[in-house]
């Protein structure tokens, strides 16, 4: 754990307005602390209130809050955001606190939370608070449950944390924009008991997708489905921070999904039990090992295990797709074309005209192709055996024996024991089976006479008028 000053220093936060008030200061606004950069903050013990735990947000932080009374104080300001999703590429985003996704909330099981939140907004906006059990004005829909929040405007939300679990935030206003624009933020209600499924290290994050040209800044917000940039936290790969843990840890890592597609989340190397959902903590009687989890739209997972294996553990989403940066999806597959009669003509017309596809794409990982500016290589990232050929929803569990208790630093590159590395084979390779067997045949078909059609065959026609009608 770190100190409050410390965790202010390495958030690069402008800290405002955190701790114990005046009764004068009480009858103001609390002042908003906003982020500067997307580092990972490490965590701090909570300076009063209720004991707890702190999580650690992957490429960000938690919001302070200020104790006026007893209540926990926090504000919250959505405004228009720079992020950068990794180097060489910044995105023009709304969000919260100078940030998207916003700060982190934490709190404890019954304590009583009072949140402002001003809108810098150019359109009216609300918060749902999603997953939680409060009053039903405090629920945060436009038009619903409460006014909008309009332009220059701040609303104040007040509800007793009921129960503990994982939660998020987002808006119940223009949500197909406001959404798409980055507008979320995690919630975590931290059990009364500090020791309740206690766990050494805590990590927390949100998936993202956003359609961005490239070389533009600005999310295509009517998109429903073609998504060129998935992420966690609004990070892409390799801008995604690692997570570092101490080989024994008990760790936890809690995800929630606002995009508008499922995503099967990976780990490599280790097992893990899915605990915690949006509706609570699981049963144990109703948990099962697995290395993959889906999830959701809406949804939020928190899964545990035992890091007991020392390594790089790679730690992902399944959809090969939503790891890659930048996707084209009207991009013709070529692999197995022979292109150079025409690559020759192409470079008279264009020259240095490259060829690409007809090996598969791993080597445009390797090319120092020009790019538009502000855009990343769809394929990209080193590692110490050379390219990574990933993107996107990809980053790195590294788990060190000689890992300090509370220590979140990166350790480097894993160091491998002799021999347990694979290596390339220069001997003589014994004959490999193989089979061209189309698999069996329970019901055979009736082998038709030589130039007659088999009984029962459908002969189709192409119809000679378009597609209308069809849907």
């Amino acid at each position: 754990m770190v100190s409050r000053r410390d965790f202010f220093n390495a958030a690069g936060l402008v800290a405002l307005g955190t701790g114990v008030v005046s009764r004068v200061g009480a009858a103001s606004l609390p002042e908003a602390a906003v982020a500067t950069g997307p580092a990972t903050v490490p965590p701090s013990l909570p300076p009063d209130g209720r004991p707890y735990y702190p999580v650690v947000t992957l490429n960000g932080w938690s919001l302070p809050w200020r104790m006026n009374q007893g209540v926990k104080e926090f504000h919250l300001v959505a405004e228009p955001v720079e992020r950068e999703f990794a180097p060489g590429m910044k995105a023009k985003l709304w969000g919260y606190n100078g940030q998207s996704p916003g700060p982190t909330i934490e709190v404890v099981e019954g304590d009583r939370v009072r949140l402002f939140v001003t809108n810098r907004l150019p359109e009216a906006t609300s918060v749902h608070w999603h997953g939680q059990r409060l009053p039903n004005g405090m629920d945060g829909v436009s038009g619903l449950t409460q006014p909008s929040i309009g332009p220059g405007k701040t609303f104040v939300y007040e509800f007793v944390a009921k129960r503990a679990g994982t939660f998020m935030y987002h808006p119940h206003a223009d949500e197909m924009v406001q959404m798409a624009m980055g507008m979320y933020g995690f919630w975590v209600t931290h059990p009364k008991d500090p020791d309740f499924m206690r766990v050494d290290r805590d990590f927390v994050f949100l998936l993202n997708s956003f359609d961005i040209e490239p070389g533009s800044a600005t999310p295509k917000v009517n998109t429903m489905l073609d998504f060129n940039l998935f992420g966690f936290n609004s990070r892409v790969f390799p801008g995604i921070d690692s997570m570092h843990v101490r080989q024994g840890d008990r760790v936890r890592i809690r995800f929630g999904n606002l995009t508008m597609t499922n995503h099967p989340i990976h780990l490599h190397g280790h097992e893990f039990m899915v605990t915690g959902t949006d509706g609570g903590w699981t049963p144990p009687a109703s948990r099962w090992p697995e290395v993959t989890v889906d999830v959701g739209v809406g949804q939020m997972r928190a899964i545990e295990f035992d890091a007991t294996e020392p390594g790089d553990w790679a730690f992902h989403c399944h959809k090969s797709h939503h790891t890659m940066n930048a996707m084209g999806h009207q991009v013709p597959t070529m692999i197995g074309v022979d292109h150079r009669g025409i690559a020759e003509k192409i470079n008279q017309l264009v020259p240095d005209y490259m060829v690409m596809g007809e090996r598969g794409m791993g080597d445009m990982a390797e090319m120092e192709m020009p790019l538009p500016e502000n855009t990343l290589p769809m394929m990209t990232g080193e590692g110490p055996f050379g390219s990574v050929e990933m993107g996107g929803m990809f980053t790195v569990l590294k788990v060190r024996k000689d890992q300090k208790r509370g220590d979140y630093s990166n350790p480097g590159w894993y160091k491998h024991p002799p021999s347990t590395v694979a290596w390339e084979w220069t001997g003589t390779l014994p004959e490999a089976a193989t089979s061209h067997a189309a698999g069996g045949q329970s019901m055979p078909a009736k082998v038709p006479a030589k130039g007659k059609p088999a009984e029962g065959e459908l002969k189709a026609r192409k119809p000679s008028g378009g597609h209308e009608g069809h849907h």
